[in-house]
């Protein structure tokens, strides 16, 4: 029984999770009807060296996505963008350390996704020490505040490339500068940017990247970190060697070659998309914010370097859950930050680092889409959280 469009709810919550791309569906159904289906990349023979070759080109591909002098020995597959932070967080602070033993602390901004916050405690087990450098006002992290942080016992500096609840952009090519100019290593969750802003990680100076494919519209539980050529790290993951010794554990080719095929799809247009995305984004953001109870989060927000698909706003007595829901009730599904948090209800550590009262903060949403919005759900969205607000 087909099922009524009408019944289908908005999703505005494509930066929790995206919907897969046709690309991603095709090349996933191609892999399942070849010999190769389910065969092991690591093995000698005939069925092994072919899947072998179909996660090479997968990695060729995604290299090309990060920049044109990426190599492709450069690409690590990961289960996902957690995993991939994870890596890069304990694998390259213990890396460092290993080259330099006086190199014991970590610097992470506070506005970082849950998967690189949560594994503090652990590094900080390990005998690091960890500080913290807020951001400003509008949600970026300030270059001299970082500076002001480094000296020569830093091993390593993690801090996102763009927000995955306010969606502000931050400055990483000149953090990464200052890191370097220190002799600390740097690494950039850029699993919220990948794919939705231009960017070439030479150009970045960065020395490691995660990404995860189900932001892109690529499959879930694939994501790959972006090391560059003589980095230093320690495995996180043992029992195989796969990876070059870097990550254990038989790769998922069928993934691979899905999000291969959406980062080919995408990668060409990714300037265009931004721009008509931006326009989509700015238009929502003057349509909200003429109400007198609604706020941006991050301030002046016409005047922010910010992801072109988040749309993220205050309603003045309201709280989260309760918009939530209501909006459900109405035919949209948003979230009141990252979805990884959504089971909380307190408010988001992001909008309390960046100095928002918490009893406004309570009040936040994070509206998100890609390319494939249409513009008419987003003025109809804008009519009805206009009506809630009151």
């Amino acid at each position: 029984m087909a099922t009524d469009p009408r019944d289908v709810p908005v999703n505005l919550d494509y930066a929790a999770s995206t919907p897969l791309r046709p690309e991603a569906v095709a090349a996933q159904a191609a892999y399942d009807a070849s010999p190769i289906a389910g065969a092991n990349p690591n093995s000698l023979h005939t069925l092994g060296r072919r899947a072998a070759t179909a996660l090479e080109g997968a990695r060729r591909s995604v290299a090309r996505s990060l920049g044109a002098r990426v190599r492709p020995g450069e690409v690590v597959f990961t289960g996902g963008g957690t995993e991939a932070n994870h890596l890069a967080l304990m694998g390259l602070a213990e890396g460092a350390r290993d080259r330099d033993r006086g190199r014991t602390r970590v610097i992470v901004s506070a506005i970082e996704h849950d998967s690189i916050l949560d594994n503090l405690p652990s590094l900080r087990a390990r005998g690091f020490t960890v500080d913290t450098v807020r951001p400003r006002r509008c949600g970026s992290v300030d270059p001299a505040e970082l500076e002001a942080l480094l000296a020569d016992d830093v091993a390593l500096v993690s801090i996102m490339l763009a927000n995955n609840e306010t969606g502000a952009v931050q400055p990483v090519r000149e953090l990464a500068a200052r890191a370097h100019a220190r002799g600390a290593l740097f690494h950039t969750d850029a699993i919220q940017g990948y794919l939705h802003i231009p960017f070439d990680v030479d150009d970045l100076g960065v020395d490691a990247l995660s990404l995860a494919g189900h932001k892109v519209g690529g499959p879930v539980a694939c994501g790959a970190l972006y090391l560059r050529s003589r980095t230093p790290l320690r495995p996180q993951v043992l029992g195989g060697g796969q990876e070059a010794g870097r990550r254990a554990g038989t790769q998922d080719v069928r993934a691979a070659v899905a999000l291969a095929a959406v980062a080919d799809a995408l990668a060409p247009g990714v300037e265009e998309d931004r721009e008509r995305l931006a326009a989509l984004s700015d238009r929502l953001y003057g349509r909200l914010c003429s109400h007198p109870a609604i706020e941006a989060t991050v301030g002046d927000w016409a005047a922010v370097d910010r992801l072109p698909g988040i749309v993220s706003v205050t309603v003045g007595g309201h709280e989260t859950e309760e918009l939530v829901l209501q909006l459900d009730a109405a035919g949209f599904e948003v979230s009141g930050g990252s979805a990884c948090s959504s089971g909380s209800l307190d408010a988001s550590h992001v909008l309390l680092a960046m100095g928002i009262p918490r009893d406004r903060a309570l009040g936040s949403l994070r509206i998100s889409f890609d390319d494939r919005v249409d513009p008419a759900d987003l003025d109809r969205f804008a009519d009805a959280l206009t009506g809630l607000a009151g």
